[in-house]
């Protein structure tokens, strides 16, 4: 059965650090490109960052560049989201996917066939 399962979200401080996690089951996640996403209430759901499958390229929104790294972990066949130096403005529900894009990783949530159910992130004092 496939599943995409995110943990390691919570309430943190203004700048502080949180780093969610994503799991795969039924499949290798370096196989696929893997995306990062968050969707604050009311608002539309934005692409934070990505990585290309097999040690490829990752990318960032610019709003979080210099903040917030992603990595992987494919002897536990994770993806981890290390995000530092929070904002409240980064408060959302944030969300992994999978995608087989042809030209690579991307933060554009149509190229993503295949979403986890989401952890909350808040940042607040």
């Amino acid at each position: 059965q496939l599943q995409l399962v995110e943990s390691g979200g919570g309430l943190v401080q203004p700048g502080g650090s949180l780093r969610p996690s994503c799991a795969a089951s039924g499949f290798t996640l370096d196989n696929y490109h893997i995306g990062w996403f968050r969707q604050a209430p009311g608002k539309e759901r934005e692409g934070v960052s990505c990585i290309a499958n097999r040690g490829g390229s990752t990318d960032y929104a610019d709003s979080v560049k210099g903040r917030f790294a992603i990595s992987r972990d494919n002897a536990k066949n994770t993806v981890s989201l290390q995000m530092n130096s929070l904002k409240p403005a980064a408060t959302a529900v944030y969300y992994c996917a999978r995608s087989r894009w042809l030209y690579g990783c991307s933060l554009a949530s149509h190229r993503y066939d295949y979403w986890g159910q989401g952890t909350q992130v808040t940042v607040s004092s």
